[in-house]
Formats: structure tokens, sequence, C-alpha cells
């Protein structure tokens, strides 16, 4: 039961792009400690998030994110023709039907006399 669940939560989260944010969140954090072998945390976190020292993962999922964006939204636009239809809506009755009585239910319901004795209910 729970596998469904979580195959769910996995497409749900590839459908908005949290895929990237994660596959960005794992090439940060190679950064930072590739930079951090060679100076201290501080100008590692510097150069991990200025933007002028991206790695070759970071460069790939900027050029697939584009990629995905100029797909989603190309959209082309198109005359829209509709043609034209040129009936007419006829109402035709019905060839036969059934002749109906209807009655008075509350006059029927206000001849008849009340129930001797009268009904037990919740009021007692």
């Amino acid at each position: 039961m729970r596998l469904p669940k979580v195959l769910l939560a996995v497409a749900l989260a590839g459908s908005i792009g949290l895929h990237w944010a994660f596959l960005q969140t794992v090439a940060w954090a190679g950064m930072i400690v590739r930079y951090a072998q060679e100076a201290p945390v501080t100008v590692a976190l510097a150069k991990t998030f200025d933007g002028e020292h991206p790695c070759k993962l970071c460069t790939q999922i900027t050029k697939a994110k584009q990629s995905e964006q100029k797909r989603l939204y190309k959209v082309e636009l198109s005359k829209l023709e509709f043609p034209r239809v040129c009936e007419q809506f006829v109402f035709c009755a019905p060839s036969f039907c059934w002749n109906m009585k209807a009655g008075n239910v509350t006059s029927d319901v206000l001849t008849q006399a009340p129930p001797v004795p009268p009904p037990r209910g919740s009021l007692t």
C-alpha cells in the first residue's frame, strides 16, 4: 500500500520540476566539497553560489531546464475555423401522449379523519 503513494509523490514532484531542484542541490553539495578541499569553507561557499564557477552538472541542468521550457511553452497559434451550419431547429410535438388526471393530494388528506387514538411519537 505504501509503494503507490511513493510513486504518486515522485510523479507529482517530477511534474512540477522538483527533480531539477534535487539535482541542483546535489551539484551544489559536490561543488562545496570540491572547493573546500582547496580553500576554506567560506571561500568554497562563495565560489559555489557566485554563479561564476559552475560545474559540469550545473551547466547540464541549466541547458536541460531551458530546453524543457522551450518544449513546454511552444504554442502554435492558428486561425480557428468553424464551418457554418445552416440547420434550423424545429420543435415537433409527440405523436402520442397519455392523458392523466392530476389528483389534488391536499384535498384528499384534509377530508380524512385523524387516526384514533392519536399516534404516540417522540413528544412524550
